[in-house]
C-alpha cells in the first residue's frame, strides 16, 4: 500500500519561501512519476510540478516556472517542493501525488494521494 505523507506547509510572508516535504512508502518508487497538486479555495485542484523517480526529470505549470523546484531524495525516499518568491496566489492546499510511468498533469490520472498541507502567503 502507497502512503504518502505531506509536511512544510505553513504561514508565510510573501516573497518569502517554504520546503514541502512528501514522504513516500509502500513500494520501490523506481518506475513511478511523482508530482505536487494544489487546491485554492473555490478553485480546481491544479497540477504544480512532477518528477520520474528515476532519472529526476522534472515538469512544471507555467505559472511556477522559475520560482518552485521540484526534486527527489532516493535514500530518503522523499520528494519535495521548494517554493521561493512566494505570491498570495500560491495560498493553497499541496497535495504530493504518485503514478505509474510519467507525470501527468491531470489529477485522475494519479492513483496515490497524500492528505495535504496547507500553504497561506500573506500579503
Amino acid at each position: 500500500q502507497v502512503q504518502l505523507v505531506e509536511s512544510g506547509g505553513g504561514l508565510v510572508q510573501a516573497g518569502n519561501s517554504l520546503r514541502l516535504s512528501c514522504a513516500a512508502s509502500g513500494r520501490t518508487f523506481s518506475s513511478y512519476a511523482m508530482a505536487w497538486f494544489r487546491q485554492a479555495p473555490g478553485k480546481e485542484r491544479e497540477f504544480v510540478a512532477g518528477i520520474t523517480w528515476s532519472r529526476g526529470n522534472t515538469y512544471y505549470a507555467d505559472s511556477v516556472k522559475g520560482r518552485l523546484a521540484i526534486s527527489r531524495d532516493k535514500a530518503k525516499n522523499t520528494v519535495n517542493l521548494q517554493m521561493n518568491s512566494l505570491k498570495p496566489e500560491d495560498t493553497a492546499v499541496y497535495y504530493c501525488a504518485a503514478r505509474i510511468g510519467f507525470p501527468a498533469t491531470t489529477e485522475n490520472d494519479y492513483d496515490y494521494w497524500g492528505q495535504g498541507t496547507q500553504v497561506t502567503v500573506s500579503s
